[in-house]
C-alpha cells in the first residue's frame, strides 16, 4: 500500500472526537441513559476517547463496553471456515439505554449491521446510534452514521486507515492506494 495523503493529523482527530462527544450530548440532551460500545478493534479507543471527553464536559461517567462482531458478519463463510471471536465485554444492561456504537470507518455498512444485530441479541435498547471518525461512502446497506468526524469521497481502490496510540502508536487518519 502506498500512502496518498493525511486526512487528519493527531490534533484534527482529537478535535473531531471532541466535537462528536458534544454532538452526542446535544442530541441526547445530556449523558442520562447513554452507554458506549466500541467495535473491535479501533472503535474501542474511539469509544474510550468519547467516554473521557464526556467525563470532562458533563462530569458523567457513562458505561463503556467492547464488542466483537465476528460471529454476526454476513460474510463470515467467505472469510474463514473456523472463525475466532475475540472477547465481547458489555458489563451492563442495555435495556432502555441509548447505545452509541463507535467504529473507525463507515464503508459498506456491513460492520454496522452486524454490530446492531449483536446489540439486539443482548436486549432491547431505547435507541442505537452510530459514531464514526470517517465516512468514506460506498454503502451496500441503508445505514448512515449519526455522528461523523469527517466524510471523504474515496474510490474502491483506496483504503482509509484510522490510527490510535493504543493500537498503532500514533493518532491520525491516512488515505492509502491499494
Amino acid at each position: 500500500m502506498k500512502e496518498k495523503t493525511i486526512i487528519m493529523d493527531e490534533s484534527a482527530q482529537h478535535r473531531a472526537l471532541f466535537r462528536i462527544s458534544h454532538e452526542i450530548l446535544e442530541k441526547n440532551k445530556g449523558a442520562k441513559d447513554l452507554v458506549l460500545i466500541g467495535i473491535l478493534t479501533r472503535g474501542v479507543p474511539m469509544a474510550k476517547s468519547i467516554k473521557d471527553n464526556i467525563k470532562k464536559i458533563e462530569n458523567a461517567d457513562i458505561p463503556f463496553g467492547i464488542m466483537d462482531i465476528t460471529l454476526y458478519r454476513d460474510d463470515l463463510s467467505e472469510i474463514t471456515d473456523m472463525p475466532k471471536a475475540s472477547k465481547t465485554d458489555i458489563p451492563f444492561d442495555i435495556k432502555d439505554k441509548k447505545v452509541i456504537l463507535c467504529d473507525d470507518v463507515l464503508y459498506t455498512g456491513r460492520t454496522a449491521r452486524a454490530a446492531i444485530e449483536a446489540v439486539l441479541s443482548l436486549g432491547r435498547p431505547k435507541s442505537i446510534q452510530l459514531a464514526v471518525i470517517v465516512d468514506r461512502g460506498h454503502r451496500e446497506l441503508p445505514i448512515r452514521a449519526d455522528y461523523v468526524g469527517k466524510s471523504i469521497p474515496t474510490s474502491h481502490s483506496e483504503m482509509v486507515l484510522v490510527k490510535f496510540k493504543e493500537t498503532d502508536n500514533e493518532d491520525g487518519v491516512k488515505l492509502y492506494e491499494k
